[in-house]
């Protein structure tokens, strides 16, 4: 049985940037970044997606490689949360 949250994500979403505590997060400095991998596609196949115009500029932002670097944040994502290995297909 699925445990139910105590967290007011009511509240958790109505906060702005400003009123985050970000007190016990470190600074990322030089040394986080000099251990940081850049994810590359293997396979690339295309496709057409539909993403909010802030994240697409963003990723223009970064450099040529825009589509590149989407695909290496979508595999990212997938691999930590395990999503293609166990969902059937189809499923999402």
């Amino acid at each position: 049985m699925k445990r139910q949250s105590r967290t007011d994500w009511a509240r958790v979403d109505a906060l702005t940037d400003a009123e985050i505590d970000l007190s016990e997060v470190p600074e990322l400095d030089e040394s986080f970044f000099a251990n940081a991998i850049l994810r590359m596609p293997r396979h690339p196949v295309a496709v057409t997606l539909h993403i909010d115009p802030e994240v697409l500029a963003w990723f223009k932002a970064q450099g040529e490689t825009c589509e590149d670097r989407v695909n290496a944040a979508l595999r990212i994502y997938a691999e930590a949360h395990q999503v293609y290995a166990h969902a059937p297909a189809g499923a999402g």
